[in-house]
């Protein structure tokens, strides 16, 4: 039997928490994005597919990148229970300077293509936390308006050899007159991968106007609004360009760059230097050997070589060979700050985060980005907290167990 009654106002009052209405509608998708998959959501529904579609998608069919995010999803944690973690710190010396968080903002090109604020608004969210933001050097914002846009940041810019060159030289002086303090040099670019999405779409630099872009405009006309009203899209550190990324690439790109050719950049450049594209064990000594201050272990996000090997399972191997001479970065797959950690109690001094930066930019332009940063960093530091450990020197092998999927057959 329950004994009823008709309740009292003083016993309601508590439970009646009506939310105040809010009219940043912007402010409110983003507050109820909880993960780095929720801003993904949201950017798809506010970007062109062909413009959305060059962001999320890679090479071929695609199996590098699933594969790279799957490695991650295959983690097993290993928790140590009883430590006081009150109190983590996230951050540490990455190349010979502190960081708030073990990740910072990998290169992207034709940024403001996704969205308007483009490279200005990374390299903005970047400083305020106390991260690096990475220039492309096929970005659409000046080596010099990174600068101008993020004075106080840690500035480092990515370079692809072209065949010329003299120019590929020029945008490195101009990037170390600037300020931008680590190279990358990319090695994994010999010639475009085949991104099939973008054959598909149809999709150039800068984006077309035809009957299908049209119709697929209709339900996002904020993003052609941004389009039509700013600057138009360009490579503000190289000339326009009006064909397909494909085609560009092709183009300028220098197949014939070589390990001598990375020992002359070397020279060249007076900051910190690091290679971006390693994905063998021999390739990671053999830049060591040159005596590189950081290797990434990349397989382009997925968009160069389809089946090209797992950062993530090639982390291990690596950090045992050279991760006592040079640190040791990665970038492929990150959806999280879960997988962060993983990379880092596995060796990792550092990782890159592309897509999961780009689809909070497409969400909602600097506050978009400002909120894909603070999702990984509360990621971080709650899942440091799960493991029992309070700083990131206490991450370690133990802590992380790679489950087995894909595992290679034995050679005969």
């Amino acid at each position: 039997m329950v004994d009823r009654r008709i309740p009292k106002f003083h016993d309601l009052a508590p439970l009646m928490q009506f939310k105040k209405p809010t009219f940043d509608l912007k402010a409110k998708r983003l507050r109820e994005a909880l993960t780095i998959e929720d801003l993904r959501r949201i950017a798809k529904r506010r970007t062109p597919t062909a413009a959305f579609d060059y962001t999320d998608g890679s090479a071929e069919a695609e199996i590098s990148l699933r594969r790279a995010r799957q490695a991650f999803r295959d983690v097993q944690f290993n928790p140590a229970i009883l430590h006081d973690v009150a109190t983590v710190d996230t951050g540490w010396d990455v190349l010979g300077k502190r960081v708030e968080q073990p990740f910072g903002i990998a290169p992207t090109g034709f940024t403001r293509m996704m969205q308007t604020e483009g490279e200005k608004a990374g390299a903005a969210a970047a400083a305020a936390a106390g991260i690096p933001f990475s220039l492309s050097t096929m970005g659409t914002a000046s080596v010099e308006d990174v600068a101008a846009a993020a004075p106080d940041g840690r500035n480092w810019f990515q370079l692809y050899m072209w065949k010329d060159r003299d120019r590929s030289m020029a945008l490195v002086d101009r990037a170390a007159k600037a300020g931008f303090d680590t190279l990358l040099v990319t090695v994994d670019v010999p010639v475009a991968g085949a991104r099939l999405r973008d054959s598909r779409n149809g999709m150039t630099i800068p984006p077309s106007l035809t009957p299908k872009t049209i119709i697929d405009a209709l339900p996002r006309p904020w993003w052609w609004v941004d389009f039509l009203t700013t600057e138009p899209l360009a490579f503000a550190s190289l000339d326009r360009w009006s064909g397909t990324v494909a085609e560009l690439l092709n183009t300028m790109f220098d197949p014939t760059v070589t390990y001598d050719d990375l020992a002359w950049i070397k020279s060249q450049w007076p900051g910190k230097l690091v290679v971006k594209g390693i994905q063998t064990v021999d390739d990671a000594r053999r830049v060591t050997d040159l005596g590189v201050d950081g290797l990434i272990l990349s397989n382009h996000g997925g968009r160069q070589l389809d089946r090209a090997p797992i950062p993530f399972h090639l982390l291990p191997d690596v950090v045992r060979e050279v991760g006592g001479d040079t640190e040791v970065h990665l970038d492929t797959g990150i959806m999280s700050g879960a997988d962060i950690v993983a990379a880092v109690a596995l060796g990792a001094r550092f990782t890159l985060i592309g897509r999961a930066y780009l689809y909070g930019l497409m969400a909602g332009g600097r506050e978009g980005v400002d909120r894909a940063i603070e999702i990984l960093s509360v990621e971080v530091a709650r899942t440091m907290r799960l493991l029992g450990v309070n700083s990131l020197e206490e991450l370690e092998p133990k802590h992380v167990t790679q489950l087995e999927r894909l595992v290679p057959r034995a050679r005969s």
